[in-house]
């Protein structure tokens, strides 16, 4: 009787032993696991409150829209963070890809502008509907073309230094538009003053022979 009764003191204590054993061990687990955990978040928290959303250096007229404090951050779908970005980067797309076939048909609209033109110019005056006809769709086609460019969301980063064919065509872009004003402007001129022509015709070639350039740097 004595024997069975030290022996089931023992087993009790060596099944008190385990499970103090067990707890320790479950305890310590955890205490490793939420170490590790905090260890984790002291690391990633720094790097996610300093994750740049905007370039540094981007249009005015991007910043306009879609700056810290732009006109389109008043709309809660297009609130400044991590997603919203990647929405705009998105629409960023589709509006560059739109910029490039507007360019394409500005391009082929200033070509038939330009033959109706010498014609114009040459004395057939029957074909003077024509050519405002064909200037008002190059004015508008040209126009938007600029627009979705100017108004689309900003790239991520900046432009890294030196020579890129961005940079050529943003260069290239800054004489077709400044020539396709004076186009425009002296257009206006012609009838109260033909002497304007030949500087007419110079802007206009002018534009199109820089969008040309422009369209073909940024492709090839």
């Amino acid at each position: 009787m004595r024997i069975r009764t030290i022996l089931f003191i023992v087993t009790l204590l060596l099944s008190v032993g385990r499970l103090s054993a067990q707890t320790d061990t479950t305890n310590v687990q955890s205490d490793t696991t939420k170490v590790q955990n905090d260890l984790l978040s002291s690391i990633m928290t720094p790097q996610q409150e300093h994750v740049q959303l905007l370039p540094n250096k981007y249009p005015f007229t991007q910043k306009l829209l879609w700056g810290h404090k732009g006109l389109m951050r008043n709309f809660n779908a297009f609130k400044l963070s991590p997603e919203e970005r990647d929405k705009e980067l998105k629409i960023r797309r589709t509006m560059l890809k739109m910029h490039q076939v507007l360019g394409f048909v500005s391009l082929a609209g200033m070509a038939a502008q330009g033959v109706v033109g010498y014609k114009l110019y040459n004395g057939d005056y029957s074909i003077k509907g024509l050519h405002e006809g064909l200037a008002a769709g190059v004015d508008i086609a040209y126009f938007s073309t600029a627009a979705l460019a100017l108004f689309a969301p900003p790239k991520m980063l900046d432009e890294r230094k030196g020579y890129s064919s961005i940079k050529v065509h943003k260069i290239l872009a800054i004489i077709h538009l400044t020539s396709m004003i004076a186009t425009n402007v002296l257009a206006t001129q012609l009838e109260s003053h033909p002497n304007l022509k030949p500087y007419h015709r110079a802007a206009a070639l002018t534009a199109f022979g820089s969008l040309a350039a422009a369209m073909i740097v940024i492709k090839f």
